[in-house]
């Protein structure tokens, strides 16, 4: 909201013509046109392809919820948005690094496809995360993730709301197939990723870290525990912390 109100009094409408891409400095070895990654897409022969939205680092549960959806699809768009985000977001070339370090070691490399969305985050909340899964039709998806409070901030919108939304649409509308995830965490029983639907051990035993705990762990020069990233995304975060300097660090 603060945006618009930003850009002054006098918007414009009407037709749209593009003179000039703009460029994405130092995002060009993974810009890729709709146009471009549905020919990727076609060349490798994924008939399903599920796509994921993000603006943060790729913890253990994101990883979990692309895997449980891999195992359904030919192929996994990670998608990461790099406009402009919240100014204490982690910035976009640090969460890029993030997301290729983790696919070279963690992902089969020819079922996932690592790409960067141009778009910036409005925090939009069910009808930013609708839009969210249209865009990724536009770039040869079949299927996107939605989890918890999708396109969300803070507390203002209900966790699940973009769920009710996406269910008022038939199938034929989208386009797309929306994928459900609810809330996932490491338990410390089960020693893995899980949810409410699948762990059965009290909640003392589940692990989630919060800003306010990731900022106590890379102030006190500290790796994120495993149960929260791997370990290659945690000194990544970790570099890019001690860099900048805790006075100055936002997360």
């Amino acid at each position: 909201m603060s945006y618009l109100y930003q850009r002054g009094e006098i918007l414009l409408g009407g037709n749209v013509s593009l003179l000039k891409q703009p460029s994405l400095k130092g995002f060009e070895a993974y810009t890729l046109e709709p146009v471009d990654t549905r020919a990727i897409i076609r060349e490798r022969g994924w008939r399903s392809v599920v796509g994921f939205q993000t603006r943060n680092p790729i913890h253990r549960s994101h990883e979990y919820l692309q895997k449980c959806a891999l195992e359904l699809m030919d192929g996994l768009l990670i998608h990461p948005l790099v406009g402009k985000t919240k100014l204490d977001d982690i910035p976009s070339a640090v969460r890029l690094r993030c997301y290729q370090v983790l696919v070279e070691q963690y992902y089969p490399k020819e079922r996932v496809l690592l790409s960067v969305f141009p778009g910036a985050m409005r925090y939009a909340g069910p009808r930013e995360a609708v839009f969210h899964a249209l865009v990724r039709k536009n770039y040869g998806c079949t299927h996107f993730i939605v989890g918890r409070d999708a396109a969300g901030v803070g507390g203002y919108y209900g966790p699940y709301e973009a769920w009710d939304l996406f269910g008022r649409f038939g199938r034929d509308e989208l386009d797309i197939t929306p994928l459900f995830f609810s809330e996932t965490f490491y338990c410390r029983r089960c020693e893995a990723i899980a949810s409410a639907k699948t762990c059965p051990h009290a909640p003392s035993e589940r692990v989630s870290l919060s800003g306010t705990k990731v900022r106590d762990f890379l102030a006190k020069g500290e790796l994120l525990p495993p149960e929260f990233t791997r370990p290659e995304v945690a000194e990544v975060l970790l570099e890019w912390a001690s860099d900048r300097g805790m006075d100055r660090y936002r997360i």
